[in-house]
């Protein structure tokens, strides 16, 4: 199995983010990538290349344009105003009874493109952010130039971001580019499955409105886990998009024996909608060591995941979220991509 991967996108680290009401270092650090690196190198999954280079246009079909010009000229503006920083974080958002208005002030504006205070923006993360994204776009090209399965080993990752919004940890949507870069090609039909413990609030909300791709997510119960305020049950989707969305919210703490049954649904859903591809938002912080995940799954368990996905008998693209139990990441992430290739 090829892997898609990039040095730029290390240039984004050493961030801060606010949990529990501190200011701590983030748990998505570019040592992430380099265990994975590793573990691919190790068990020879396959040669790791470098991804080729794309213009903006494919990530325009999925966000917003004054967002990604946003993204793109953020540090420079701040650092101008605030030289002596070393991020950029909002201060304040439109909530409830506020006005959904884009300020003028960068301060305002990084409020107005974010959902939390996880994602903050520092010199290197606009070119982190888009090497992710070529990375996507690279395994999607090899996909549809004939491929049976790909690793996109994007970071930072993507599932959390929406066309205008950025927040756990995420920027631009990776998965939710490649899906509609296959529809551009001539997929009729696009699954997207997510087995992050986070749900993918941001590839949902993207596709929300669409029969042509399908979101199916496995997931921690958004009442008691980020991101709190999509990924419930009852979210089926809207308009043509009615039926498309199929989330699988899991109690904390939940086992293989809870997992299993969710996975094979999801499956199940996805077999029924006879795609043309599949896309899988790869996050392994469903493991049982995860320290800011509740899921108990072990290692072995990853392979099971992966023989499972390549039932379906779909061309597949795994494209890299989230983890942060990074001593074990590279362990568990090999553990899919080889039982799939396996099977």
């Amino acid at each position: 199995m090829i892997t898609f991967f990039s040095d730029q996108q290390a240039l984004h680290r050493d961030v801060k983010e606010v949990l529990s009401g501190e200011l701590v270092p983030s748990f998505e650090v570019a040592q992430r990538t380099d265990i994975v690196l590793k573990a691919i190198e190790t068990r020879g999954l396959g040669p790791v290349m470098a991804p080729a280079q794309f213009d903006t246009d494919a990530v325009l079909t999925v966000h917003d344009p004054d967002y990604v010009a946003f993204l793109r000229g953020a540090w420079d503006e701040w650092h101008a105003l605030f030289p002596d920083t070393t991020q950029a974080m909002p201060y304040c958002f439109p909530a409830r009874g506020f006005r959904s208005i884009c300020p003028a002030h960068i301060e305002g504006r990084l409020g107005y493109y974010s959902a939390d205070l996880t994602a903050a923006i520092m010199a290197g993360t606009w070119e982190a952010v888009w090497a992710s994204v070529e990375c996507a776009l690279s395994g999607q090209q090899q996909i549809i130039a004939g491929e049976k399965s790909v690793f996109s080993l994007c970071r930072p990752p993507g599932h959390h971001a929406g066309r205008d919004q950025m927040g756990g940890y995420c920027y631009l949507n990776n998965a939710a580019i490649a899906a509609q870069a296959y529809r551009d090609s001539g997929c009729l039909r696009v699954a997207i499955l997510d087995v992050d413990y986070h749900h993918g609030n941001g590839t949902q909300s993207i596709f929300y409105d669409r029969a042509d791709v399908l979101f199916t997510s496995i997931h921690a119960d958004p009442a008691w886990d980020y991101p709190h305020y999509l990924g419930y049950q009852d979210e089926i989707g809207v308009g043509d998009g009615k039926g498309y969305n199929l989330n699988l919210p899991l109690r904390l703490n939940s086992t293989w024996a809870d997992y299993e049954p969710a996975l094979l649904a999801a499956l199940e859903r996805i077999a029924v909608f006879q795609p043309d591809v599949l896309v899988v938002s790869l996050g392994l912080d469903s493991y049982e060591h995860d320290p800011i995940s509740s899921f108990k799954l072990d290692a072995e368990k990853y392979t099971f995941m992966g023989q499972r996905i390549a039932e379906l008998g779909l061309p597949t693209q795994f494209v890299f979220e989230g983890g942060y139990a990074v001593d074990a990441l590279g362990t568990n992430t090999v553990n899919v991509l080889e039982g799939f290739q396996q099977y």
